[in-house]
């Protein structure tokens, strides 16, 4: 039997890792090219032979997903699989429709076939929707894994934006780990707060690779804690799995791929930012998840927020700077730094809109429904730059930083600016703590 020819529909993420553990080694199938979307600048880029193994001697090339209805023409294609994550249902479908029209079959591939299982236990922390909670929370299970005197490594969930031969296996300890790997915002904003903390944090390409080096990374392993990323499940077999939701986008839930799929895999739900939510929505996204999981522990929390200088946010005119994906493919039109500039009595929120330049300008031509918020978009070094004159050129008297990281290590902020820092915060019990202590008691983990 001829092998099938395979397209694979990307963003960088799950598509490397379903070709790695699914179709790499696989005789029945020729991979003949990816796709890739949502992220700025990862097309045209090459899957190179060195991780493709011994079926793929030559690169396999890599497209923009606008492409896609002419490569199924040209490579003769018989299947697409869908593989990246944070899509709604009617745009993963009118992709479908765009697949099965030019001749081919749509695939969606689930955990029995693209799951790894590790000799280490495994807590995986997934979430519903990109922006809910998950890095805080995934921080916060660190910390009570610790407390218990536990040697933990962290994965987190792929972001491959650079020579992928150089990203097969990456380790974080340091800030200057971060330097070394040339990592750009996205990715410095989910492995600073880690390594901050002490804690040190694997990612790359090869997830059965990276896997086997966490296990035996030379300080120990008792235990593996997946950090997820948008709204993905797990490339591991999970002994336990917590996914965050998000009550400032209820239905979200039962309405995102694969968002819907990580819930209804989770032994916890979590509501985050009870603080900040409604009571009818806390009570709605409840109700959804019992529906679709009734035999998950539901736990609520607060998504808590500090500042480092609230003189500067009180009466000033503030520039808000929010974490880039969470406002883009997350479709959040608000983030940490707009509730701080609410709760510290800013004056007035400048709208950055005029001052924009270069790809920040295109970031909101993309993505309309953002307001007063400016992205801070960086995955390359002109990114950086346009974040960087955009803010030189808005009219404010304070910049509200509401990014994971210290955004000054990256970019020069030519006016007063103050960090937004924002943790979990869990409310009544059960909680978290009880919920690891007894996962370590029925793991006999020590």
């Amino acid at each position: 039997m001829d092998a099938k020819n395979v397209i694979i529909i990307g963003a960088a993420g799950r598509d490397f890792h379903n070709f790695n553990t699914y179709y790499r080694d696989n005789e029945n199938y020729n991979v003949v090219a990816f796709t890739a979307t949502q992220i700025p600048d990862i097309d045209r880029r090459k899957y190179p032979s060195e991780l493709a193994g011994r079926l793929y001697p030559e690169v396999i090339p890599i497209f923009s997903q606008d492409e896609l209805a002419e490569l199924i023409e040209t490579y003769v294609v018989n299947e697409c699989v869908f593989a990246y994550s944070d899509v709604n249902y009617q745009e993963v479908m009118r992709v479908s429709a765009l697949v099965n029209a030019a001749g081919a079959d749509f695939k969606l591939m689930g955990p029995k076939t693209t799951a790894i299982k590790s000799s280490k236990p495994v807590i995986s922390v997934l979430a519903v929707r990109t922006g809910a909670g998950k890095s805080q929370t995934s921080r916060k299970v660190i910390e009570l894994l610790m407390e218990q005197g536990l040697k933990v490594v962290a994965i987190r969930h792929p972001m491959p934006y650079g020579d992928l031969n150089k990203q097969k296996v990456q380790l974080f300890a340091s800030i200057e780990d971060l330097k070394e790997h040339h990592c750009t915002i996205e990715e410095m904003e989910e492995y600073e707060p880690h390594v901050e903390r002490g804690n040190i944090i694997y990612a790359g390409v090869d997830y059965e690779a990276i896997l086997r080096a966490g296990e035996n990374d030379p300080d120990g392993c008792d235990e593996i804690v997946w950090d997820g990323g948008n709204n993905d499940f797990s490339f591991y077999d999970a002994d336990l799995t917590i996914t965050v939701a998000d009550p400032h986008r209820v239905g979200h839930e039962l309405t995102y791929y694969p968002g819907e799929i990580s819930l209804r895999m989770a032994d916890i739900a979590i509501i985050n930012k009870i603080d900040s939510a409604t009571k009818a929505s806390i009570e709605t996204l409840e109700g959804n998840i019992n529906e679709v999981n009734s035999d998950a522990l539901i736990l609520q929390a607060d998504s808590e927020i500090s500042v480092d200088q609230a003189e500067l946010i009180k009466g000033k005119r503030v520039l808000i700077v929010e974490d880039g994906p969470t406002l883009t493919h997350g479709e959040m039109e608000i983030g940490a730094g707009s509730v701080a500039a609410e709760r510290f009595g800013a004056k007035e929120i400048i709208d950055p809109r005029p001052f924009a330049v270069g790809s920040i300008q295109s970031t909101y031509e993309q993505y309309p429904h953002l307001d007063k918020v400016l992205p801070a978009m960086g995955y390359g070094e002109q990114q950086l730059r346009d974040l960087e004159q955009t803010i030189q050129n808005t009219d404010c008297d304070t910049v509200i930083i509401g990014t994971p990281i210290d955004l000054s290590r990256v970019i020069t902020i030519d006016k007063p600016y103050t960090r937004v820092h924002y943790e979990l915060q869990e409310l009544g019990t059960p909680n978290l703590k009880t919920v690891i202590s007894e996962f370590i008691k029925s793991n006999s983990i020590s």
